[in-house]
């Protein structure tokens, strides 16, 4: 029998030829698509490995002693530091001891600190870092990245803004690798910025963020002026370097707002601005700033109507010094501070800043508004007062460096900051070790509201207040975290 093909029949094989190529065709679209698709998803943040590979080198890490002479422990058991005694310690403060528990001297004990430093200066060893790092250390060790351990002595500091500057011990010739450092002002929120430091003793541990929030108050100090990033920042981290993604320095690692001492997302950096303003003065070791003699406060809607300003840009002259500068000049209290030097002043935070950065002795020009008018005034920058002095409105300063405290008036801006229930008195900015103030266990960022019954507001009313040779002491009340409790400073004369 012989086969015949119909022409119908041929026409279906052919179809089916074409349908057999079609689908080949289609499965192997099918095949390729995934493997385009999963390039095009790796597409991406980039590797940060090589930047840190460059970088790593110039960050050292720094262990500071400290001997210190420990507060008398109530049969606490343990060690001095272990956690138990800590823990234990932190419970029965300012409390009454429970029956059977007996005060005891405590010996001096030596405390290690640990924190991180950026070199700024490869030739001369020049490091930068926090001042709470190395603050009243008997001896400060560097240690690089190639391991070694080099000494290092206080080149310069500068409490009020919480840097310091070291020299490490190097061999004639030896060039240390140096940050290059950028410019913190053209830093934007979400920027991606990548920290650097010795957290926890983690040597060289590297963690990255963006830059959350620029100006941050956090009522560190008079100069707060923060840059906030969630950059991963913990203990050991303070007085390492933030870095943009070009590798420069934008930031000097400081603080943390944590509830249980950790990382939650927000670090503060000190920008390196900031630091640059001061290089040059911590190598001489000494800082100077310029004084213009006047307490300040914001200007609200409120005021702003009342005194005629078209805005609450500025800074509201609320007390003079006597004989200061402003005052020499003709500044006068209830004037409005609108521009310094030909740059405006957005508000009193900024006028202090501007004003710390001219140089004792230079006439610098101010437009103030007074009387819905505004005018020139030139006055002669003074020199700001040391911490022994105590920052003070009027009069004597000399109380505070009996009490051994620096501190600075509390005003209702400040107070808000930092979460004060109180509006006036005397923020505590540091408290000398073994001062009549350290003994009663006043602390930094207590509050001196009332002196022996009497309302403290300024610096200056602890003068009127305390008496020198008061065999019962004298009775403070103090707002701490929010809550008050008195206490009794001795040993004045």
């Amino acid at each position: 029998m012989s086969l015949v093909i119909t022409r119908s029949s041929a026409s279906i094989a052919k179809t089916a030829m074409q349908a057999f190529f079609m689908l080949l065709i289609a499965l192997s679209f099918t095949i390729s698509a995934p493997a385009h698709a999963a390039t095009a998803k790796i597409k991406g943040l980039p590797s940060l490995a090589d930047l840190v590979e460059q970088l790593k080198p110039s960050v050292v890490n720094i262990s500071s002693e400290t001997i210190v002479k420990s507060q008398s422990r109530r049969g606490v058991p343990g060690m001095p530091g272990d956690p138990w005694s800590e823990m234990l310690r932190r419970f029965f403060e300012g409390q009454q001891a429970p029956p059977g528990f007996q005060g005891r001297p405590a010996p001096k004990q030596k405390n290690t600190s640990l924190g991180s430093g950026l070199i700024v200066d490869s030739e001369q060893g020049l490091v930068l870092t926090n001042n709470h790092v190395i603050e009243k250390a008997t001896q400060i060790t560097v240690m690089t990245q190639d391991k070694k351990r080099r000494k290092a002595t206080v080149v310069g500091r500068d409490p009020r803004t919480d840097i310091a500057l070291l020299r490490i011990e190097k061999k004639e010739g030896e060039k240390l690798p140096a940050v290059k450092l950028g410019n913190s002002d053209k830093l934007r929120v979400g920027d991606w910025v990548v920290a650097i430091g010795n957290p926890f003793g983690l040597a060289h541990t590297v963690t990255a963020g963006i830059v959350s929030a620029k100006g941050r108050v956090i009522g560190a100090g008079p100069y707060d002026n923060f840059i906030q990033t969630d950059a991963s920042i913990n203990p050991g981290n303070s007085g390492g370097p933030l870095f943009n993604l070009s590798g420069e320095v934008v930031g000097i690692n400081t603080a943390i707002f944590s509830r249980g001492g950790g990382n939650i997302g927000i670090g503060f950096a000190i920008p390196i601005n900031q630091a640059k303003d001061l290089m040059p003065q911590l190598r001489k070791g000494t800082v100077v700033r310029g004084f213009l003699g006047v307490s300040i406060q914001p200007v609200d809607d409120a005021l702003a109507k009342a005194l005629g300003l078209k805005n609450t840009k500025g800074a509201l002259v609320s007390s003079l010094v006597t004989d200061g500068p402003s005052a020499k000049a003709g500044v006068k209290r209830g004037d409005v501070v609108l521009s310094l030097d030909g740059k405006a002043v957005e508000s009193p935070r900024a006028l202090s800043r501007m004003a710390a950065r001219i140089a004792p002795g230079r006439k610098v020009k101010l437009i103030i508004f007074r009387n819905g008018k505004s005018m020139n005034i030139t006055i002669i920058s003074g020199k700001m007062p040391g911490p022994e002095q105590v920052a003070s409105a009027s009069g004597n300063t000399s109380m505070g460096k009996k009490l051994g405290i620096e501190g600075q008036n509390l005003t209702p801006e400040i107070a808000r900051q930092i979460g004060a229930e109180t509006k006036y008195g005397v923020l505590i900015v540091s408290v000398k070790q073994g001062s009549p103030a350290d003994k009663a266990g006043i602390k930094r960022r207590d509050i001196i509201i009332e002196a022996n019954k009497k309302t403290i507001k300024k610096v200056g009313d602890l003068s009127a207040a305390i008496k020198r040779s008061n065999k019962a002491g004298n009775l403070f009340l103090i707002e701490r975290r929010g809550a008050t409790r008195y206490v009794v400073v001795e040993g004045l004369s």
